[in-house]
C-alpha cells in the first residue's frame, strides 16, 4: 500500500446509477465485509439499484463482470487473494487483473477491482475496512467506479 497520493473521495453523487457488484466466496468473512462496505458507499452516493452476484473464486469474476457490464453502469469486483507456496497466485493475480481490465475496456463500463491480493491474512484484514483497518477496499473501489460512470455519462 503506498499510502500517499490518494485522492480523497469520500462520496459522489451517483443518484440514478446502476451498480453491479461480483464477489468470490472464498475468505467469506473478509468478502463479506468488503461487500458490505461497497453496499454503504453505493447507499452513500445515492444508488438505490444494486445487483450483487457471488462467485466461486477470483478467476470467475471476470466473465461475471462482463455480463454485469451489459447490465449497469459501473461494476466492482470484490475477493480476496492470499499468496501461497506455489506460482498459483501469480497466475490467479494475473488472470484476474487481465481479464477485468479487458471488461471495462470492451464493455466502456467502469470495473473496479477490489480484489485484495496480499502476502497473508493480516494484511488483508487491514485493507477490508474493519473497524481497526488502515484501508477499506470495499468503499474506494465503489466511489471510484461510480465516479468513472460519472465521468462516462458526462459525455453524454
Amino acid at each position: 500500500m503506498a499510502g500517499h497520493g490518494t485522492p480523497v473521495m469520500d462520496t459522489v453523487e451517483a443518484a440514478g446509477l446502476r451498480l453491479g457488484i461480483v464477489a468470490t466466496r472464498w475468505h467469506a468473512t473478509l468478502v463479506d465485509q468488503l461487500v458490505d462496505r461497497a453496499q454503504a458507499a453505493a447507499k452513500a452516493s445515492g444508488v438505490t439499484e444494486v445487483t450483487l452476484l457471488r462467485v466461486s473464486g477470483s478467476v470467475e469474476l471476470p466473465v461475471v463482470a462482463q455480463a454485469l457490464a451489459g447490465k449497469v453502469d459501473a461494476v466492482v469486483a470484490l475477493g480476496v487473494v492470499i499468496r501461497g507456496e506455489t506460482a498459483h497466485f501469480d497466475y490467479v493475480c494475473q488472470s484476474v487483473t487481465d481479464g477485468l481490465t479487458r471488461v471495462a475496456l470492451d464493455a466502456a463500463t467502469p470495473v473496479a477491482h477490489g480484489v485484495l491480493t496480499v502476502d497473508n491474512l493480516e494484511q488483508a484484514e487491514d485493507r477490508a475496512g474493519l473497524a481497526d483497518s488502515s484501508e477499506d477496499k470495499g468503499w474506494s473501489a465503489t466511489v471510484a467506479a461510480l465516479d468513472a460512470a460519472l465521468a462516462i455519462r458526462s459525455l453524454g
